[in-house]
């Protein structure tokens, strides 16, 4: 059995089910400034957010529409504030995740001085079924670098179980401090992590979370209505706007295939992405023997995931690629994708899909938690195991 469940009595339907982002770093490393840029330029996405400290989030619109008890505030977007710790964490994600709330995904903001290893066990071993871990971003102060790890030395620890690096306030280092600190960084983060360059928080959107177009915020007048209108009044004229947006300066490819992809060539090129390459998402279809499914996936720099769907009637199978990042060889990538195309698939192996099955999402277990979200493919397992996990 597939680990997705079935819903509305239809057989084989999966779960929607809500990422939830842990964003870390040390105090003062621009986290804050950095959510409020994600949920000021969220588009339609409705964002919940948990954080340690309530009073450190600054939202001008949390007034709009008023506070509901004295840790928690509801904005009619759907943006719910939370002040938690760790032993409220699962009843706050429930919260979240309640159907009445349509939340898209949950942001975690961890506090200055928390364990994100902790943060992620918590997430890794959580019950709740309508919510699935979505990686782990840690914001690195890019002028305060050295200062931190010599006051803070378990920052090296908090860099290797990130999936995609923030280097905030870029701004205030020269060229050569900056190179510095990136190839500081490349020693103590995992290989072939991303690190991405900011300055004043404001990352992509799109690096973390879809974004929803306008026409579909649903109700009356809400959180994000609110923004966008704060928006316009600060950048003027939309189209001029869009320009000076930071996703400016990121590109984005597609790769369409008619053809079935080879999971075992399509996994070597997920293990040698560049890291310039920061987000993968769409639709794979392998078609191989047993897995004719729609494999989705949702890459984060090092996070990697796959959910198995029934394609729905009439829709062609087809593999439909977007890889968002900067620097890229677009070329080069596109080559590495055309090599991956299968034209005989019910020729291929299944034994050859077990890599993928390694990163397709199943229940979580309590014995799941310390296996990293980023698990070697090749590493032993019973494959019948994973398979029919859930």
């Amino acid at each position: 059995m597939h680990p997705t469940s079935p819903t509305g009595g239809q057989p084989g339907r999966s779960v929607p089910t809500i990422p939830v982002v842990v964003l870390a770093g040390f105090l003062g490393s621009g986290k804050t400034t950095l959510l409020n840029h994600l949920l000021a330029h969220r588009g339609g996405t409705r964002v919940g957010v948990v954080v340690n400290d309530f009073g450190a989030i600054e939202i001008d619109a949390m007034a709009v529409a008023g506070q509901l008890g004295d840790s928690m505030v509801s904005l009619g977007g759907g943006c719910l504030c939370c002040a938690v710790d760790g032993s409220e964490l699962d009843a706050y994600l429930e919260k979240l995740s309640a159907p009445a709330h349509r939340i898209d995904v949950i942001v975690i903001e961890a506090s200055g001085l928390a364990e994100p290893q902790e943060l992620i066990r918590m997430l890794m071993a959580c019950e709740n079924p309508a919510i699935r871990y979505g990686g782990t971003v840690e914001v690195v102060d890019a002028a305060e670098f050295g200062a931190t790890r010599a006051k803070h030395p378990e920052i090296d620890r908090h860099l290797g179980v990130a999936d995609l690096v923030v280097l905030n306030k870029t701004d205030r280092i020269d060229a050569a401090e900056r190179s510095r600190v990136e190839i500081g960084l490349g020693t103590l983060c995992a290989p072939g992590t991303p690190v991405v360059a900011v300055d004043h928080g404001r990352i992509d959107p799109e690096l973390l979370f879809d974004r929803r177009p306008w026409s579909e915020t649903r109700g009356q007048l809400s959180f994000e209505d609110l923004l966008a209108g704060d928006a316009a009044d600060a950048d003027g004229h939309e189209g001029d706007a869009h320009a000076r947006h930071v996703h400016a300066s990121y590109e984005s490819v597609e790769f369409v295939s008619e053809q079935p992809v080879h999971p075992r060539r399509f996994m070597d090129f997920l293990d040698s992405r560049p890291a310039g390459l920061y987000r993968i998402k769409g639709f794979v279809h392998f078609g191989v023997p047993g897995h004719e499914e729609r494999y989705e996936i949702q890459a984060v720099g090092r996070f990697l995931r796959f959910a198995t769907a029934p394609w729905e009637p009439g829709e062609p199978r087809l593999t439909r690629l977007v890889l968002i990042g900067s620097d890229m060889d677009a070329g080069a990538l596109l080559r590495e994708l055309e090599a991956c195309r299968e034209p005989e698939p019910r020729r291929v192996n299944p034994e050859s899909m077990w890599g993928v099955l390694r990163y397709v999402a199943r229940p979580a277990r309590h014995d799941d938690v310390e296996d990293h979200p980023d698990a070697d493919p090749d590493a032993d397992a019973d494959p019948d195991e994973e398979a029919e996990a859930g």
